[in-house]
């Protein structure tokens, strides 16, 4: 009996074993044109659909962020013109109390228009807020206008009758306003303008995915590069279609989203910037008016409250000569805020030389050149300054906004375009070895 013996030529088998893995398929596969070909085929279409989705995803994170700046942006210049309005009508109530007995119908007028506006807006600030605790924080601050407008109306009572605790009223009036609602408000302005910072901040980081958008152009470039050289083709119609339709996306895209962070910080720095400014210096300003009303109340006794009308006074030039360099409006409310100052300094004069009655008098009057005639012509001028600034800081975000929403699309739809275009040329080509 004979035994048969298998043996197994390994040079043989080596090769066979190689290409069974799916690796080994892979390479063997890239070791043929054809291979090379399809993996072409498949960068090429990768490279478009890449440039599309990271420009739409650009473009439109950008255009969402834009959106919540400009949103944000007009919360804050609500929420300070709910507080200018409140300053304001404290600012009226405390004047038409130097007038004793029954006020001037124009200052109560200004009272309860004032004070109605900031009831108003209340609520519609309330439903648009975004912060965490803000919704509650305006909650309370209506409860507490409320209670102002109470111990305000407790006050005029007894002053038309002439009793000396109407001031006792006014005094605990303008301490809630000062002490509860402005301190909170205050809290929703600041916690809102960080926001915006926010919203600023986010709109520049969709430029960190124009990188992607590059990396696509150049990866169609090498593409495209290969295959000349392997067809000593110049020109493939299928991937120069996607190469244009690419070079289009991307220029949309980038400048889309280049321009619109140029837009926000350029919006940041001026408009808004003026905006915020501006609104705080007439707030500041309206303030000092109320510390102006306040230091004659006292009678002699007042000195606190002509500090407190000085910081303010400060405070709010400081504030007007930074909206100035923020931006051009055209107008100059710190001459007007100026101007008001000197018929201040006219009081504090006859008060100091004790003609009280002729100081309540300057302080009081509603005439041309008067200290009320010259604070309502600063106020009047710095209100249309941030309605001019607020729109157009507003309109400019929203424009980008747009923008960047249409840059979005068009690359999303050049991507895809594209992708189909250089399928369809490398195509072309792979049959070219069937």
């Amino acid at each position: 009996m004979t035994a048969s013996l298998t043996t197994t030529n390994p040079a043989a088998a080596g090769p066979a074993t190689a290409t069974a893995t799916p690796a080994g398929r892979f390479r063997a596969g890239l070791a043929t044109t054809p291979g090379r070909l399809a993996l072409a085929t498949a960068v090429a279409v990768a490279a478009c659909l890449l440039l599309g989705v990271t420009g739409f995803l650009a473009g439109n994170g950008q255009s969402a962020a834009l959106q919540d700046a400009q949103r944000d942006a007009a919360q804050l210049v609500g929420t300070q013109e709910l507080r200018n309005d409140l300053v304001s009508a404290d600012a009226t109530a405390t004047n038409a109390f130097l007038v004793g007995g029954l006020e001037p119908t124009e200052a109560r007028e200004r009272y309860e228009a004032s004070l109605s506006e900031a009831a108003e807006a209340v609520p519609a600030l309330a439903a648009t807020a975004r912060g965490e605790g803000e919704a509650a924080d305006l909650a309370a601050v209506a409860d507490s206008v409320q209670r102002y407008a109470g111990l305000v109306e407790s006050a005029r009572a007894n002053n038309r009758q002439g009793f000396p605790v109407g001031a006792a009223y006014l005094d605990q009036a303008s301490a809630a306003l000062r002490d509860e609602v402005l301190p909170t408000i205050d809290e929703v302005a600041v916690s809102t303008s960080q926001r915006v910072d926010a919203d600023m901040g986010s709109v520049a980081l969709a430029q960190a995915l124009l990188l992607f958008v590059l990396l696509a152009l150049v990866a169609l470039g090498a593409v495209q590069l290969w295959l000349a050289r392997r067809t000593h083709r110049v020109v493939n119609t299928g991937l120069a279609a996607a190469s244009l339709a690419l070079l289009v996306g991307g220029v949309v895209a980038a400048a889309a989203v280049l321009g619109g962070n140029g837009v926000a910080r350029s919006v940041a720095s001026g408009p808004y910037a003026a905006t915020v400014a501006t609104s705080e210096a007439l707030s500041l300003a309206t303030d000092a008016k109320s510390m102006e009303s306040f230091t004659l109340i006292k009678r002699g006794s007042g000195g606190d409250f002509e500090e407190s009308y000085q910081t303010s006074l400060a405070g709010a030039k400081s504030l007007l000569a930074e909206a100035a360099e923020a931006t051009d409006t055209g107008s100059d409310p710190l001459s007007l805020l100026n101007a008001w100052d000197e018929k201040h300094q006219e009081i504090r004069t006859l008060d100091d030389e004790g003609n009280w009655d002729d100081a309540v008098s300057a302080a009081t009057a509603t005439g041309d050149d008067t200290a009320g005639a010259a604070f309502t012509a600063f106020s009047d001028q710095a209100q249309a300054d941030v309605r001019t600034t607020s729109d157009a800081a507003v309109e400019r975000l929203g424009s980008a906004a747009t923008t960047a929403q249409v840059a979005a699309w068009i690359a999303l739809v050049l991507g895809v375009a594209g992708a189909i275009a250089a399928a369809a040329g490398m195509n072309v080509r792979l049959k070219e070895y069937r």
